[in-house]
């Protein structure tokens, strides 16, 4: 939630700042007078400034909650506590007085072992202890253990640092909380302040290294670039197959009743089945090689392709179509020179979402017996928590599948540049 809220304060000040102080502080021309904007696309461009700071307030934040070295020490928020605390119990017994005892506890750095250190047991029947525990992490405190009268006794934890405690409960502490277990045992939880452990997010740093480290030395007896350039293959021919399929079986079905009626049902039953749920299938049928892989993400594209080009063909205006057969066009005329580039502008639009989608499927058609490909490496990283190779993979498949989607755009300005124009 906090992270939410400082990422929506970022937004709302960058707009108010960006929108009303720099660019309202500009000379107004005639074209910043313009107000009619909705349903006129070419009006609407995205804000360079907008996407800059978006980006920058992603790795800023990024950075703030894991404690990165890119940025200043007042920057970070509140860190898990390191270093050395205590807290005192309270142990009954029936027929005695309660007695105090402290325990001390080391919390050092995860991945650093460090022993208890040796504490003055101090008088009376309960004994002070000390324990060593990681960041991030809870530790047993058995402090009845070296106590002169134990749990066989009737001895019992009552209270945590003079507040009252039952086992289940939990009482908050200078620097962390206890917990009672339902056994009657202490379990101290250091405080875990507001930073993100490694093992679930590594600082920025700790991922561009080790993204150069892979690109060095390779991973799994492969390269980086084998990897992308496997998984890249994978996802252009997939979806090249649903282009040259999709598409003409979307024209049947927006210019005939038959093709429409028949194709209808199938394409619809099968465009909200998720392409995931087809790995099994795709196995039993194409076997765990090359082939499964290739047709799972076919068949990801397929039905994208398809309902593009139907909506494409039956968006055109009948007006037009008027217009053509009236000045005499044949119907192949009418097809080459009014239909085909009506529909381009849906056509394209639904292949940058198969695209995206074919790019969303690689990952899980890797998983099926895959030695290369960025899927195959996220998977094989996530397995032995190697959290930063992970990242590593997702930005690299995001960075590639919007380089893609603009080429795609670029495609399209060039091919339909009157895409927005009536």
């Amino acid at each position: 939630m906090i992270p939410l809220l400082i990422y929506v304060a970022i937004f709302v000040a960058a707009y108010l700042i960006v929108t009303k102080v720099v660019q309202g502080a500009g000379v107004k021309d005639y074209t910043s007078l313009k107000t009619v904007t909705f349903g006129d696309e070419s009006a609407v461009r995205p804000n360079r400034a907008a996407g800059v700071i978006s980006i920058l307030t992603i790795f800023v934040m990024w950075g703030i909650f894991t404690g990165s070295s890119l940025l200043p020490g007042f920057l970070h928020a509140p860190g898990p506590f390191l270093g050395t605390t205590t807290f005192t119990y309270t142990a009954q017994v029936e027929g005695q007085a309660p007695n105090d005892a402290t325990v001390t506890v080391i919390v050092h750095p995860r991945g650093e072992s460090q022993e208890a250190p040796e504490v003055d047991p101090g008088e009376g029947f309960a004994k002070n202890d000390s324990v060593a525990i990681a960041q991030w992490r809870t530790g047993l405190v058995n402090v009845i253990k070296n106590d002169d009268i134990s749990k066989s006794d009737g001895a019992r934890v009552i209270a945590i640092d003079g507040q009252k405690i039952a086992p289940g409960e939990t009482v908050k502490t200078q620097d962390g909380s206890v917990t009672l277990s339902d056994k009657g045992t202490p379990n101290f939880e250091p405080a875990k302040g507001w930073q993100m452990e490694p093992l679930y997010l590594p600082a920025p740093e700790a991922v561009w290294t080790r993204s150069l480290q892979i690109l060095d030395e390779g991973f799994r007896n492969f390269t980086l670039l084998e990897h992308l350039g496997f998984s890249l293959f994978r996802v252009v021919l997939g979806f090249l197959l649903g282009a040259i399929v999709g598409i003409p079986l979307g024209y049947a079905m927006g210019l005939s009743n038959w093709f429409r009626g028949w194709f209808d049902p199938i394409v619809e039953f099968m465009r909200p089945v998720p392409p995931l749920a087809l790995i099994p299938l795709v196995i039993i049928w194409a076997g765990i090689g090359e082939a499964g892989k290739i047709i799972l993400l076919f068949l990801a594209a397929l039905w994208i392709m398809a309902i593009a080009a139907r909506s494409g063909v039956s968006g055109v205006k009948i007006s037009k179509v008027h217009a053509a057969y009236s000045l005499g066009a044949s119907k192949w005329q009418v097809m080459r020179y009014v239909i085909i580039p009506n529909s381009l502008p849906e056509i394209f639009t639904g292949a940058r979402v198969a695209m995206g989608v074919c790019w969303g499927t690689v990952v899980a058609a890797e998983l099926v017996a895959a030695e290369q490909g960025a899927g195959m490496m996220i998977m094989t990283a996530s397995k032995f928590q190697n959290t930063d190779i992970v990242i590593m993979g997702i930005m690299l498949i995001g960075v590639i599948g919007f380089g893609i989607d603009m080429l795609m755009r670029a495609a399209e300005r060039f091919l339909v540049p009157w895409k927005g124009k009536g």
